[in-house]
């Protein structure tokens, strides 16, 4: 392995105080989460009933300028209401990205739909707007307001990109893209709150969005997650459909249709209420990280992924691109095995069992930087 890489390890590893193990990415509590818990413990209202709840979702709505949060029990929850609520349906298909967590397509198939894979941006590491565009203008027609996959007949009704590692993908973009082909915009989010592409917020331009508070993530409550929207009226049925369908009533419990246990509870709310109150600091102290890594690697001759242009990235993780698959394998074994952790992408959506008969888009970047990537510590420095 280059010496420039052990050096690397070895600038990582001092940067976060030369401890025997270095995580990947660890949760900070250095605020008020001690007491704001305490409260919320002592009021004994620690299910999804609680005042840290609705506070916590309005100032996530004022954080990030939509009109609407619905807070969630995790991100993949957030996902799964969100493409609902977008209109995917059973025997419909959407279109995502193969670069991707798999609660991504795992959300898609609770809806009983499947995914489309287009290839990713070598810039962005997220969903490529002329993938997206290469495929619509192939195998897409409009039919009755309608996409259609003339392959398969099936209506597309929906399309999630991804912002990978917290770098904002080219969402105005797709966006646009989106609605001259009448296919409902749907962010996946989990990993870059904060994040901003032409000096908005990643999680409001689609028609919903999905945000994930799990346990590595910039701010966290050990899970939970988040839609946000600005239309009303999916906010209001958003709500409705997490709390089991519901009706509101002093005393009788009432359902008027089949809903689904993803409340957020009033505990992870408070815990995340002091989380949120941190995060622009948190977003400023990973910059600053990266700024060291980008610097360090300029000079050694390593490429480190930079945030791309017209993004303010949170830097979620710090990703390297290796020359080659196994540089990849040799830096990962080295690393790991002298207390940093590290790790590579994940293994490709398109190239999961469960997946791999889903149409697919040529991957030519998508396998290009899975057998490059490589994640390195990312935490909030203290």
């Amino acid at each position: 392995m280059r010496s420039e890489l052990v050096d690397l390890i070895n600038f990582s590893k001092s940067l976060y105080g030369n401890s025997d193990f270095i995580p990947l990415h660890e949760p900070c509590f250095t605020g008020d989460e001690n007491r704001l818990v305490n409260e919320c413990l002592d009021s004994t209202f620690v299910s999804s009933v609680g005042k840290f709840v609705g506070q916590l979702e309005k100032e996530l709505a004022d954080f990030t300028g939509v009109k609407h949060v619905v807070v969630t029990s995790s991100g993949t929850s957030a996902l799964h209401i969100s493409l609902l609520l977008a209109g995917v349906e059973s025997n419909t298909e959407v279109i995502t990205q193969s670069l991707s967590f798999v609660a991504t397509c795992n959300a898609i198939t609770y809806c009983g739909a499947e995914p489309i894979f287009v290839d990713v941006d070598r810039k962005t590491l997220g969903l490529s707007a002329d993938s997206l565009s290469e495929f619509l203008h192939k195998y897409a027609k409009i039919e009755v307001g309608h996409c259609i996959n003339k392959l398969t007949k099936k209506t597309i009704s929906a399309c999630v990109p991804m912002h990978t590692f917290g770098h904002p993908c080219e969402i105005d973009q797709i966006k646009e893209i989106c609605n001259k082909w009448s296919i409902p915009l749907v962010e996946d989010a989990a990993e870059s709150l904060g994040s901003q592409y032409k000096e908005q917020y990643t999680g409001t331009f689609g028609l919903l969005s999905a945000i994930s508070f799990n346990g590595n993530k910039i701010i966290t409550a050990g899970g939970g997650g988040a839609i946000l929207t600005n239309d009303t009226k999916l906010a209001k049925r958003a709500k409705h459909l997490t709390t089991t369908a519901k009706t509101t009533h002093k005393w009788e419990l009432k359902h008027d249709e089949v809903g689904y246990n993803y409340r957020m509870p009033n505990l992870n709310a408070a815990l995340l209420c002091a989380q949120l109150s941190q995060l622009q600091f948190y977003v400023d102290n990973k910059r600053d990280t990266a700024s060291k890594y980008s610097n360090f690697c300029k000079t050694n001759n390593i490429e480190l992924i930079e945030e791309p242009n017209n993004a303010r990235s949170n830097y979620w993780l710090n990703t390297l691109l290796l020359d080659n698959y196994d540089e990849q394998q040799e830096f990962l074994e080295y690393a790991n095995s002298h207390g940093l952790m590290s790790r590579p992408a994940w293994t490709l959506l398109n190239e999961l069992p469960m997946f791999s008969g889903c149409f697919s888009m040529p991957q030519i970047t998508a396998k290009f930087l899975s057998k490059r990537l490589v994640n390195i510590p990312s935490s909030v420095r203290l």
